[in-house]
């Protein structure tokens, strides 16, 4: 895969290029992406699944190429953990919100495992620690969602 490539995936569009604080500009195009989809759970799976597998395969690569363990600029990782944050959730800006602010508390805070996870080697290590903030951000939202069914009961 050429430079260009590994840099355009991983920085998911030049977006971790952003100059401040690219991780949470990942997860705004993590957002983004899924108002795009929002309407179509297989849509949002498939594109979740797609940005998984090309963050596997680009992330060890960018990060060889970039010559630094997981550099702040590979935010392809925090576009899936962001995705798989609002998974199977009801459209409703609120949850969209807060899954962005448990997911970004989480992935920086980094509580158990999700440390650990980031220092694996290579793309796993870029890669897991998002995917279990992600995790554990949709497992307390949809115990929220769960609790305002059975509390309308």
């Amino acid at each position: 895969m050429s430079k260009f490539l590994l840099r355009l995936i991983s920085t998911f569009f030049y977006v971790g290029y952003f100059p401040l604080i690219p991780g949470t500009a990942g997860s705004l195009a993590g957002v983004f992406i899924f108002l795009l989809v929002k309407n179509n759970t297989f849509a949002h799976i498939l594109t979740l699944g797609g940005l998984l597998a090309l963050g596997f395969f680009v992330g060890g690569r960018a990060e060889r190429l970039m010559q630094k363990k997981d550099p702040s600029c590979i935010v392809i990782d925090e576009v899936c953990g962001m995705l798989l944050s609002l998974l199977f959730l009801p459209y409703d800006i609120k949850f969209i919100v807060v899954a962005f602010v448990i997911f970004r508390i989480l992935d920086t805070l980094k509580p158990y495992p999700v440390g650990r996870l980031e220092r694996l080697k290579g793309s796993l290590g870029i890669m897991s620690d998002d995917i279990v903030a992600g995790l554990y951000t949709n497992i307390v939202l949809q115990v929220v969602v769960i609790s305002r069914v059975l509390s309308a009961s």
